[in-house]
């Protein structure tokens, strides 16, 4: 896949020019992608982004299928997806090649996926530490769901048991769309 994600500002939008005290200088959040390099978001600037930590080996996996279907059913529209496999919850594979095996040969996943990462607690990648900080949302476990919109301010937070084709995502997301 070889994408960049790149999550720039603070409070008001995470790709969001927004200068931090008064340096001017944008704060930005880099995932690495499992497929090698990283994933930038600012490439999706301009449509919503649902950003969702994962877990291969976790009773939610089967959401794998409706993240999928999310993103083929509002992807031509603007939806990016995004899965960030993290095992704080100790319930991942080892390394970040069973991870990639493990969705492709169990869900046919092509959804844009970083590289095995911390979503909580004093390792969290900056963008989980930000949410957070700034929203109070932390993953409480495995398929928890942030939805950014066109300008990277968050639209919605769920936690592991919303579905991703439930309605209370969808909608949100149909709001979003162009």
């Amino acid at each position: 896949m070889g994408r960049r994600l790149f999550l720039g500002g603070l409070a008001a939008g995470v790709w969001a020019s927004v200068a931090p005290a008064s340096t001017g200088a944008t704060q930005s959040f880099r995932f690495a992608s499992i497929d090698g390099g990283t994933i930038d978001l600012g490439d999706w600037r301009g449509g919503p982004v649902l950003v969702v930590n994962t877990a291969s080996l976790c009773g939610f996996a089967p959401q794998f299928d409706d993240l999928q279907a999310l993103q083929d059913r509002y992807g031509s529209r603007g939806l990016k997806v995004l899965a960030v496999p993290s095992d704080d919850f100790r319930q991942e594979l080892a390394t970040e090649a069973a991870v990639k095996d493990f969705c492709e040969t169990n869900f046919d996943l092509t959804l844009p996926m970083t590289e095995i990462t911390h979503v909580k607690g004093p390792e969290a990648h900056p963008f989980f530490a930000w949410l957070k900080a700034e929203h109070g949302f932390e993953p409480g476990w495995n398929f928890n769901k942030v939805l950014l919109d066109g300008e990277g301010r968050v639209a919605g937070t769920w936690g592991a048991p919303a579905k991703p084709l439930g309605r209370a995502i969808t909608s949100r997301i149909e709001a979003l769309l162009p």
